[in-house]
């Protein structure tokens, strides 16, 4: 392992909200070094710089040649053997494993990392939000995944980006990663001030990177009839309203992210420093501090924390 970080996802069984029942392997996030192949690996070598999800996939069944790894036929948690830690063993290798063209400099550690999951799971967010040239894109959701979702929202030609935020640091790095407004409201007020930005009509795309009822129903709120809202908030407890959304004409796609699908494009604009999505990471600690880094992101002093081995 080169790098790996604290996901806000971990911060649901950190919190008690996801119950953990005995010592359990964390982590998720992963960039390193390949040290030895399984037998059965063809495409990745020893020696090699490689990047890959939190889902393992063989990357040819049918549901990932249609661009959805995260649901692959024979799909493993690459999470259950733990990337907060020294060493990862990642299942299904040539499948799920991107290498880059050569080992990286230290200095694009962090971004390569965010490809990992944040920026990809940010990426599919504005995909499946249908964010692109002309659209104004709103997203739902401060933290890392929001933050690259606002990037990807302006790398995929968005016109006008809202970032819901109220916290000044989020805001500046909303700014510097392309968005056009900020709304500090939330809940009914947020869905407002949204409305009053775009004409009464709504954003054409919405981002939710919460995964909360609230998060969830602001962001359907906020879209105008015939919008798309991509989720990728991890939900917990959310029910949709089903009259309201036969009414809405909104379009509603999204969970775990296809990150593999998105690796290669990702890893280019990365290797060419055209995106820097790093920025993200604004705590770095040692692997063995890693306990700092999850309090920092509860407590939210830290946008995202990463962890060098």
């Amino acid at each position: 392992m080169s790098a790996t970080c604290v996901c806000g996802s971990d911060l649901w069984p950190y919190r008690g909200i996801d119950p953990v029942q005995q010592p359990t392997p964390m982590g998720h996030e992963y960039v390193g070094i390949v040290e030895e192949i399984g037998s059965d690996v063809t495409t990745i070598t020893p020696g090699q710089f490689v990047i890959g999800s939190f889902f393992a996939s063989d990357n040819t069944c049918e549901i990932c040649r249609a661009g959805y790894q995260s649901s692959c036929r024979h799909r493993e948690s690459v999470g259950e053997n733990g990337a907060q830690a020294q060493f990862l063993r990642v299942p299904l290798a040539d499948g799920t494993l991107v290498a880059t063209p050569d080992v990286p400099s230290d200095d694009l550690l962090p971004s390569l990392l965010a490809a990992s999951d944040v920026l990809g799971t940010g990426w599919f967010g504005a995909v499946a939000a249908a964010a692109g040239p002309g659209k104004t894109v709103a997203v739902v959701g401060d933290g890392a995944v929001g933050l690259l979702g606002i990037l990807s929202a302006r790398q995929l030609g968005a016109e006008r980006i809202i970032a819901m935020s109220r916290h000044e640091s989020r805001q500046q790095l909303a700014r510097e990663f392309g968005a056009t407004d900020i709304v500090t409201e939330r809940g009914v007020d947020g869905v407002a001030a949204v409305k009053e930005l775009t004409n009464g009509l709504g954003a054409h795309s919405v981002i939710e990177a919460v995964g909360t009822q609230e998060s969830m129903l602001q962001a359907l709120r906020s879209t105008r009839p015939g919008g798309h809202v991509g989720y990728v908030g991890v939900s917990h407890d959310v029910t949709l309203p089903g009259e309201e959304m036969f009414f809405s004409h909104v379009h509603l796609h999204g969970g775990p992210a296809p990150v593999r699908r998105f690796l290669p494009e990702l890893i280019d604009l990365i290797w060419n420093r055209t995106i820097d999505p790093g920025k993200v990471f604004d705590l770095t600690l040692p692997l063995d501090r890693a306990a700092e880094g999850y309090a920092a992101m509860d407590e939210r002093r830290a946008i995202k924390a990463l962890l060098r081995p």
